[in-house]
């Protein structure tokens, strides 16, 4: 129930209550008044009952006083008695005019006609004695009839008198019991008035105002400092102080939810920012495993405690391999391929293993674990897979925002097509398209790196030529001479390796540039290139064709001569070679003891 209601209620029983008691006042006043009008009338009619007796009794007196001495004075005091007899007339006039009751009324009537007897016996006695009638007179006031008649008056006044008593304590002890009555009546209204006025003051302002209102203040006050942690108590009451406790909860509510509005903004504006810090860091990379390393530093700060891979497409866009990594994810294969990532078949982001309500990837186990497929893509190919792992089982992956996992599927997959075409320009710079190897104008770039170089380094140049590399394309075409150039390039490569770089000088000349190794070294080296070519078989068309052989000229720097004339001495070596009747290695530097021609 309301506060309002309850003090309004309260209010209206306490009016009442005083007016009752008021009233219960007035209706005790009032039987106090008519007690005391009782006890009045009571003490009124015994003095006129005690006076008519005592009147009657005088009177008497004197008669018989008067007869007996004849002694003046008495009859004087009979006459005087005689005139108190209107006195008595009077009162008995008054008790008729009291509206005393009619039982009574009749007594007072026969007192009035008694004591009339009376008097006229008394007034003849007195007269026979005045007149001489001594005897007769006392006769009279002696005899039976005045006897008679005198307790005839007597008995009448003290019936009356004994009536009148009765009536009047009677009429007494009803009003004094009226008037106890609503005194107790009276003061049980003040008692029950005083009793609300308490309950009100304690169960109302207290305990359903004070008390709350003591406890709200401490918990509005932390909610004005944003304290939002503290608890509401539940207070399911109907009145103002619960609605207040609604309000303050609402308020609450409103606060842990601008507080959550406010944490997933800054969230999102971190999470904004740590992408837009990976999209700097992706576009300002120059190879592929620099955008691994950013990728798998920026990736679990944006989407905190979930691993995951980073996969590449191969050339051939038929498999993929991992190139970066974070939180050890253990549920999928380093390497598969392309046809086993429903990501990848469907070009959009792909769930497994949540409420098995779709297909799971072939390169998952069956753990169970969830994982999120997004799939890389650029200019409409795919070009790798970015794979999130929930090792929680919670699904927190696949709830990340769709929106900053296309916006980062979509730089990184921009990032990574970006490098790979650098790769090809920078390929197609730098590399002879035919063969793999380095072109011309690297060459012409690492010599002069080496000449600029003022350390002490040495350098050795091996010039190679494909021995009749013209009569191959005569007799079997130029796609033949291609594959010729190709299989020696690749065996020349693989056979340097660390050691040096490969490049395609220009027709059927190759070169060789190793730096860090002696002479001798240089030319094995050399040695071990045109053993490796001349021994190893070359088939095309599904028939063996050869043997090839090749031709190599090796010069050295700085000791032989300067850096600048070395491709001119390894070249002069190598005319050496081909004239001395090829598949030769012939050095332009002192070989000691070795001789500086070398045949096959």
């Amino acid at each position: 129930m309301r506060i309002t209601t309850i003090t309004n209620w309260a209010y209206g029983i306490t009016v009442v209550l005083t007016v009752l008691s008021a009233a219960a006042f007035i209706l005790s006043a009032r039987s106090a008044t008519q007690e005391r009008q009782a006890v009045e009338q009571h003490l009124l009619l015994n003095s006129m009952g005690e006076e008519l007796a005592l009147g009657a009794e005088e009177t008497t007196d004197e008669a018989r006083l008067y007869v007996m001495r004849g002694d003046a004075r008495h009859l004087d005091a009979f006459t005087v008695d005689e005139g108190e007899e209107r006195r008595r007339d009077t009162a008995i006039n008054a008790l008729r005019n009291l509206g005393i009751p009619d039982g009574e009324l009749q007594i007072v009537e026969q007192v009035a006609t008694n004591a009339e007897a009376l008097d006229k016996v008394e007034e003849t006695a007195v007269a026979s004695y005045t007149g001489g009638n001594q005897a007769g007179a006392r006769e009279t006031l002696f005899g039976p009839e005045h006897e008679r008649t005198q307790t005839a008056l007597l008995n009448a006044v003290t019936q009356f008198r004994s009536l009148a008593s009765a009536r009047t304590e009677a009429a007494v002890r009803s009003a004094q019991a009226r008037s106890d009555l609503w005194a107790d009546v009276a003061k049980v209204m003040l008692a029950l008035t005083a009793a609300i006025f308490l309950a009100v003051l304690y169960f109302i302002l207290r305990r359903r105002v004070a008390l709350p209102l003591v406890r709200m203040t401490g918990i509005v006050n932390r909610l004005a400092n944003q304290d939002y942690t503290v608890e509401v108590p539940n207070d399911r009451r109907g009145d103002e102080i619960g609605e207040m406790n609604d309000a303050i909860q609402v308020f609450r509510e409103n606060g842990l939810e601008r507080n959550r509005l406010d944490a997933e903004r800054k969230r999102d504006l971190q999470t904004k920012d740590l992408i837009l810090q990976m999209m700097h860091r992706l576009q300002a990379c120059y190879a592929q495993n620099e955008l691994a390393e950013v990728v798998a530093l920026f990736v679990p700060q944006i989407f905190p405690g979930i691993a995951g891979c980073l996969y590449t497409m191969n050339e051939s866009r038929s498999a993929l391999s991992e190139v970066s990594r974070w939180l050890d994810p253990a549920h999928t294969e380093p390497s598969f391929p392309a046809s086993a990532c429903w990501g990848l078949r469907r070009g959009r982001p792909h769930v497994s293993h949540v409420a098995d309500n779709d297909i799971s990837c072939q390169h998952l186990d069956e753990s169970g674990v969830p994982g999120l497929c997004v799939p890389l893509t650029a200019l409409g190919e795919a070009i790798g897979l970015l794979y999130f792992e929930d090792r929680t089982k919670d699904a927190t992956a696949v709830d990340a925002p769709q929106l900053y996992l296309e916006l980062i599927a979509e730089n990184i997959g921009l990032a990574i097509a970006n490098l790979q075409l650098r790769d090809k320009l920078t390929s197609l710079a730098v590399r002879d398209a035919l063969t793999g190897l380095f072109n011309r104008r690297s060459l012409d770039e690492a010599l002069n790196t080496l000449h600029r170089d003022q350390s002490a380094r040495t350098v050795v140049c091996m010039m190679i030529d494909i021995d009749h590399f013209k009569r191959f394309n005569d007799e079997f075409g130029h796609d033949a001479g291609d594959e010729v150039l190709r299989h020696v390039a690749q065996i020349v490569s693989d056979t340097v390796g660390g050691a040096g770089t490969a490049y395609r000088f220009g027709g059927e000349e190759l070169t060789v540039i190793a730096t860090d190794i002696a002479d001798e070294e240089g030319f094995r080296l050399a040695e071990k290139l045109r053993t490796g070519v001349f021994t190893t078989p070359f088939s095309y068309r599904g028939r063996i064709v050869g043997p090839l052989s090749i031709s190599v000229g090796v010069a050295s720097s700085p000791i032989s001569g300067p850096t600048t004339t070395l491709i001119n001495r390894a070249d002069g070596a190598l005319l050496k070679a081909k004239l001395s009747g090829r598949n030769q290695t012939v050095a332009a530097f002192a070989m000691g003891a070795q001789e500086a021609l070398k045949r096959g």
